[in-house]
């Protein structure tokens, strides 16, 4: 009695098995570059955000109003002359 075969046989079932592993791969592969690009993405918009905000800088003082209270004081005759330009020295920093 002749053999008869039963089955897709051996050749057909590797090659069937070979095309699963393929596509099973490619699959993979796109899954693995979209996961990239979309981590790629989030890491670009969270650098991309503005640094948070630094501590305002303290205010200057307002020189010009200091000024002019002295200047005032120097007129009335309060401080002299030498004193008002001590002071204003002293508040420019020179």
């Amino acid at each position: 009695m002749p053999l008869l075969r039963q089955g897709p046989g051996l050749v057909r079932g590797a090659v069937a098995v070979g095309g699963a592993t393929a596509v099973s791969g490619r699959v993979r592969r796109r899954q693995e570059l979209k996961y990239r690009e979309q981590d790629q993405a989030a890491y670009e918009q969270q650098t991309a955000q503005a640094p948070p905000p630094q501590a305002a800088a303290p205010a200057a003082p307002d020189y010009t109003a200091e000024l002019e209270k002295l200047a005032g004081l120097r007129d009335q005759g309060i401080i002299t002359a030498e004193d008002f330009e001590a002071k204003k020295k002293q508040l420019l920093g020179i």
